[in-house]
């Protein structure tokens, strides 16, 4: 039995998962991911490296982190998450530089029951009054926990290649047009670029599709619009991708924000 719910507040997405046998394909996304997982084991490869959370196990993604993700054994798992803006986080966390998480996975009671507060009232609709407190609280305490305050570093090579991506989502994938860019054999590029993200060039470019679809989804409430946006051939095909990420088709998310 799978179910995923998601309810949104301001720049926070919420989600209340519960689910056996499915797993996510290897994706990212564009927020601070911050979860507890309430029942079962859940495991996952986070940047190449192994990762599993038990019971009030407190799971912490950096933006454009890629990872996949599946519960261990046939009793499956039950979790929350909290999807955060990058500038709402850096907002209330009083950080104008780039913030990383070092540690993927931490055991913190104050925290996990702050997370799963703030994915409640959510999910119930509660004030937004009420909401930002937490959300205040919640990053107190997490910035308690091993975070880099460092100035983020990005190859340049990826930068422009991201930017390039970003400027031509309604296309397929032109390859061939980004490894001319930086006079680079299509496997060297592939290679470079999947070292510094842990993801290759086309899982990267279609999660950015299913990314900007469901923007698209959020804003207009049209999965026919987001379709033709983001360049997929039919809405199939957006739901197949949309559901490998999300766990739910984009018409079912773009139900569930109603």
């Amino acid at each position: 039995m799978e179910k995923f719910s998601y309810k949104k507040s301001a720049d926070i997405l919420a989600l209340s998962a519960s689910f056996t046998d499915f797993t996510y394909k290897k994706h990212c996304h564009e927020e601070y991911a911050l979860g507890v997982t309430l029942r079962g084991i859940q495991q996952y490869n986070l940047d190449g490296s192994f990762q599993s959370s038990h019971k009030n196990g407190v799971m912490l993604f950096n933006p454009e982190q890629s990872h996949d993700g599946n519960s261990y054994g046939k009793e499956g798992i039950d979790y929350v998450m909290l999807y955060i803006k990058p500038d709402l986080f850096l907002e209330v966390l009083g950080k104008k530089e780039w913030v990383r998480f070092t540690s993927p996975i931490v055991y913190d009671d104050k925290l996990a029951q702050c997370i799963c507060s703030l994915n409640h009232a959510i999910q119930n609709g509660k004030e937004e009054s009420l909401c930002s407190d937490l959300l205040l609280t919640l990053v107190d305490l997490v910035s308690h926990t091993e975070i880099d305050t460092g100035i983020r570093k990005n190859n340049k090579l990826v930068k422009k290649a991201k930017e390039m991506m970003f400027c031509s989502i309604e296309n397929v994938l032109k390859l061939d047009d980004l490894c001319k860019e930086f006079e680079l054999s299509k496997y060297q590029f592939i290679r470079e670029f999947k070292t510094h993200t842990g993801i290759s060039p086309y899982q990267f470019f279609l999660n950015c599709k299913v990314e900007h679809a469901k923007q698209s989804i959020e804003k207009n409430k049209d999965v026919y619009s987001a379709v033709a946006e983001c360049g997929f051939v039919d809405l199939t095909h957006l739901n197949r991708h949309f559901k490998s990420m999300f766990g739910i088709t984009a018409y079912e998310y773009m139900s569930q924000l109603h």
